[in-house]
């Protein structure tokens, strides 16, 4: 079981891995003066100052990171993040699975100070979970939420992913490598109904056109990256809104110890039996 809750670990991490790739363009270049308000007469880089200030501020945000990548399928790598974290470390939101046509399933997470609550559909059960435990997951929890503290084993991937402090870390630390080449200011355009200026450039050999928001504060809303037959697409919104606190009854929910304890060997039991195995 361990294999595969490792796997899991690292497949639930990639997308911030991607949110980071997204928008490392606004660090690693000296900053120019900023002259303020109107978008028209600011640099490309002046914006993408301005929008790295704004997001490395931001005390809470909403990220939806989308996965396109045409390569094989794969069951295991992520295809959607939808999430909304915040400073403390709270978060609440979907993960799913599966690119290049693959079915990986979706879980649905929530995270307030150190309880998380994870609720996979069977789907996500059967694939990410090796060894015969998943189908009897699934059977045994049966939609209901694995709860325990966000630390434990089979949790913590996905609390790690709430982690908006070390998001923002990594855009002010700027890319690993070289800085990203001079990026170039487009023509204002809208993103959802709201005026933005695109600010295209590369990084790492990735094409990145991050999208800017035209009025003051200059907000990322928007950023895409395309690589090879990888490219994904992040949207921003919610800078400063609370992450939604409530959090799921004690009779929706499992003790994450029902988990540990299911053997892949035993039969598979009713959704409504406890399972107590030697694993």
């Amino acid at each position: 079981m361990q294999s595969g809750v490792s796997r899991h670990r690292k497949a639930t991490l990639l997308p911030v891995s991607a949110a980071v790739a997204c928008v490392t363009a606004l660090a690693g270049v000296p900053a120019f003066g900023d002259d303020g308000g109107d978008a028209s007469k600011l640099s490309a880089q002046q914006l993408a100052d301005d929008a790295e200030k704004e997001l490395l501020n931001a005390k809470s945000l909403h990220v939806l990171l989308k996965n396109y990548s045409t390569g094989p399928a794969d069951a295991r790598s992520p295809a959607v993040l939808d999430l909304a974290l915040d400073q403390d470390g709270n978060c609440a939101g979907s993960l799913t699975m599966g690119t290049g046509g693959a079915e990986g399933g979706t879980v649905e997470f929530i995270k307030r100070g150190d309880e998380l609550w994870m609720k996979p559909d069977t789907t996500f059960w059967k694939s990410q979970v090796t060894g015969g435990a998943g189908e009897l997951a699934a059977q045994f929890f049966n939609g209901r939420y694995v709860h325990g503290n966000a630390n434990d084993g089979l949790l913590k991937s996905l609390g790690d992913t709430c982690d908006l402090n070390a998001f923002q870390a990594q855009v002010e630390g700027g890319p690993s490598s070289a800085p990203p080449e001079k990026l170039t200011k487009g023509k204002e355009t809208k993103v959802d109904g709201t005026d933005v200026v695109p600010v295209s450039g590369r990084n790492d050999g990735s094409e990145v056109v991050l999208f800017i928001t035209a009025k003051d504060p200059h907000r990322l809303v928007r950023a895409t990256t395309k690589s090879g037959y990888l490219s994904a697409t992040m949207k921003l919104t919610d800078y400063n809104r609370p992450v939604p606190s409530a959090t799921p009854s004690k009779e929706e929910s499992v003790d994450v110890s029902e988990f540990q304890n299911l053997s892949p060997k035993a039969t598979p039991p009713q959704a409504a039996a406890p399972v107590r195995a030697a694993w």
